[in-house]
């Protein structure tokens, strides 16, 4: 019997604000970063807005999907943060104030807590809390998914904190790597046919091909490379270069990311 295939991790950026253009979205870059840092890989990104109605439906349809999931933003008190609201009826369960994270927030804010603070740790039952070590006010998590709020200072350390607590046991175990060369003065035209013959010879690989039409200071040219367990990608991309160097291409390796 074949093991279980490694999880697939994804991730929810939500801001009406990033779609707007208002703000750049930072959290992509780190999250990848994050990721590959312990051997693990992005399979999903979602972007949406602050509206209820598609936070829902964006939100049902990740909780349906088995995936590792990071949700970033819209979890604060203020009208327009919907997430943690949206997740709940997502999930049909009711919204209720967080024991840990009500101490949390009155360790926090002492004599100036409000109701309003408290709102912060009202969760879906049945969630967990995530450790802010930046302002001590949880995020939550819960169906295999963590949500932190949006400002980076906090996010971030949050997410590493995940990662590193609940999912330690993921760090480096798949068999994965990624290799690829650039040909110079290429067109992937006249390279599909190789790309067919290797598709079909390493099924349990991906073939990936990125053209560029070249600028001032770079030629044109094609990145040809493969991605899935290291000993075939290794042998699939000895038969790439072999070929390529039997065609006439000038070609190098890419240096790795």
């Amino acid at each position: 019997m074949s093991a279980n295939p490694a999880p697939s991790f994804g991730a929810i950026i939500i801001g009406d604000e990033l779609l707007s253009g208002r703000r750049e979205d930072k959290h992509l870059g780190k999250v990848l970063e994050l990721l590959k840092a312990r051997g693990l890989r992005l399979a999903s990104v979602r972007y949406v807005g602050d509206e209820r109605p598609r936070l829902v439906q964006t939100l049902r349809e990740s909780f349906a999907s088995g995936d590792i999931v990071f949700s970033f933003g819209g979890i604060g008190a203020t009208p327009d943060d919907h997430t943690r609201q949206a997740a709940a009826e997502a999930l049909g369960l009711p919204l209720a104030l967080h024991p840990e994270a009500e101490a949390e927030i009155r360790a926090r804010f002492g004599d100036e807590i409000t109701p309003q603070r408290l709102q912060m740790g009202v969760y879906p039952v049945g969630a967990e809390i995530i450790p802010n070590p930046f302002n001590r006010i949880p995020g939550f998590s819960i169906n295999k998914h963590f949500f932190v709020p949006g400002f980076p200072v906090m996010a971030w350390p949050m997410v590493e904190w995940v990662l590193d607590q609940r999912f330690a046991h993921l760090h480096h175990t798949a068999d994965y790597t990624e290799q690829s060369v650039i040909v110079w003065e290429a067109f992937e035209g006249k390279l599909i046919d190789l790309m067919e013959q290797i598709t079909a010879d390493f099924p349990e690989s991906t073939l990936f091909s990125l053209p560029s039409f070249g600028t001032d200071t770079q030629r044109r040219h094609v990145e040809l490379g493969m991605k899935g367990p290291a000993s075939r990608v290794a042998e699939a991309m000895a038969r790439i270069t072999a070929e390529l160097t039997h065609r006439g291409y000038e070609w190098e390796p890419r240096a790795a990311l």
